[in-house]
């Protein structure tokens, strides 16, 4: 909430990251950054790595988003990650609008 209270909207998606990147440091939250996620088929990898934003606590996926509104294919992209991951909980970020949108996405 800090980040998006004291940048507002109208940057891109690499600003918010670099912002939250120092709030969580300065809050004293570990965190891993541009985590890659691998996806495979078959047994046989995809283009990629794909890369989620942040990992906290090696636990929580935490996606940043800068659009006017999170949709379907912003939650799918979470829900995703998490199940090309042994990771169960993540938070989807959007500091596009007016008031910071957040989704706790827990896949089952």
């Amino acid at each position: 909430m800090t980040v998006h209270r004291l940048l507002g909207r109208g940057f891109l998606e690499s600003v918010y990251r670099d912002a939250l990147a120092v709030e969580l440091e300065l809050c004293g939250i570990g965190y891993e950054r541009e985590v890659p996620c691998n996806i495979s088929y078959k047994g046989r990898p995809l283009r990629g790595p794909f890369r989620i934003d942040f990992v906290c606590y090696s636990e929580i996926v935490v996606e940043a988003k800068a659009r006017a509104a999170i949709g379907p294919p912003d939650q799918a992209q979470v829900i995703n990650y998490l199940a090309a991951t042994d990771l169960r909980v993540a938070l989807l970020l959007n500091f596009g609008g007016s008031q910071l949108e957040y989704r706790r996405l827990v896949l089952g």
